[in-house]
């Protein structure tokens, strides 16, 4: 997970390339041909955010990782930022490129201090190689990432409680609409995923939306990851 190289060696980044080449909105429409569910219990189509993002003219937006995994037992989000944490990153870049994303946050829970400092390391091993920063990989386009820690508080995974903390407030939720698409961190239109939501991103491009859709089920396509703990033989 420490080596930038190795990422790009199995096809890492290939991904952002092939959508910096690509409309913005035939990036949309390959999510939404993928019938992409969010991996953070509620299930909503990414496509749709997306679209919500894409259509906001605010110059500023951001693009969140919700990665405040907080639920007894749920580990899987840790186990892809501390193996895999450039695909979280390529992911993260393709939605901000493909919906005119200016900043993003990856909002970490305070006990992972080991996810904190890899996607620390990660974020500016991306920025030497030109995946982050001013005019990446010699587009117009400019894209940067911060981690933000949590400080222990369950109720920030849900999507405003976690953008008042990154403000800087308690962590309390807001009255809905607005939806954090019109309305979210610092007042700009927002969008909010889940890591393991943000890592299927990159292999949605590489195989095409359609072939992905045929992976999973009518309701949910593609792949999941679970968490097995407690009283059981094989932990992990």
């Amino acid at each position: 997970p420490l080596s930038i190289d190795e990422y790009v060696n199995f096809d890492g980044y290939k991904s952002l390339k092939k959508a910096l080449k690509m409309e913005k909105t035939g990036i949309i429409e390959e999510v939404q041909m993928s019938y992409l569910r969010g991996r953070g219990g509620a299930g909503f189509p990414a496509a749709i955010k997306m679209m919500g993002l894409a259509k906001e003219t605010n110059k500023e937006k951001f693009v969140i990782c919700n990665a405040d995994e907080g639920e007894p037992g749920n580990f899987k989000d840790r186990y892809l930022m501390e193996n895999d944490p450039h695909q979280i990153l390529e992911g993260m870049i393709i939605v901000a490129y493909a919906t005119g994303g200016t900043k993003g946050y990856i909002y970490v829970r305070g006990e992972y201090q080991k996810s904190i400092s890899l996607l620390r390391w990660s974020i500016e091993e991306a920025k030497k190689k030109g995946y982050l920063g001013k005019n990446i990989l010699g587009s117009k386009f400019n894209f940067d990432i911060e981690v933000r820690s949590g400080a222990g508080s369950y109720v920030c995974g849900e999507e405003f409680a976690l953008i008042e903390s990154i403000e800087g407030k308690p962590g309390r939720t807001r009255v809905k609409p607005p939806f954090p698409t019109q309305v979210g961190v610092f007042d700009k239109p927002t969008l909010i995923n889940n890591v393991e939501t943000f890592c299927n991103l990159p292999f949605i491009l590489r195989i095409g939306g359609s072939e992905y859709s045929k992976i999973g089920n009518d309701y949910a396509s593609g792949t999941k990851l679970i968490s097995l703990t407690g009283n059981v033989k094989n932990k992990g």
